[in-house]
């Protein structure tokens, strides 16, 4: 008769959870990456922009030229303040959905523990049972004899 573990369907269901949380942490540290990537992509185009403005104002340029520089980094000092914010919300779901992940792996691990412990235990006793047979095997012959 092999190993049996009681609890492999509990194993089996915190295996599922933790897998289900760590595809959640995954997916917030996708969003942190996009977002991180949009800020500096905003930052750089606002660089650009005010270089553009700055030459613009050492030279001769119609004023709704100018003007359409001074929207366009509006906008996008506006659109990155925004990212900002988000950026922040989503480092705070980052480190709660961190917490659960760990404790779902920490409820998963103490089961896998458990599992580990009770095949430890089972391949014991039946190294037991295996060599008491033996030990009787090799009694009977020599008492035989």
């Amino acid at each position: 008769m092999g190993f049996r573990f009681t609890l492999d369907s509990v194993l089996r269901f915190r295996e599922g959870i933790e897998k289900r949380e760590e595809l959640a942490l995954q997916k917030v540290q996708f969003e942190v990456a996009r977002i991180r990537r949009r800020i500096d992509e905003l930052t750089e185009e606002l660089a650009k922009a005010g270089n553009e403005r700055e030459e613009a104002l050492q030279t001769w340029m119609q004023a709704f030229r100018l003007k359409d520089l001074q929207d366009e980094m509006s906008a996008a000092v506006e659109a990155r303040q925004i990212l900002l914010e988000t950026l922040e919300t989503l480092k705070s779901q980052r480190e709660a959905q961190m917490k659960v992940y760990q404790a779902a792996r920490v409820n998963r691990r103490m089961l896998t523990d458990l599992q580990k412990q009770q095949r430890e235990t089972w391949e014991q006793s039946q190294h037991r049972i295996e060599q008491k047979r033996l030990d009787d095997v090799f009694a009977s012959r020599a008492h035989r004899g």
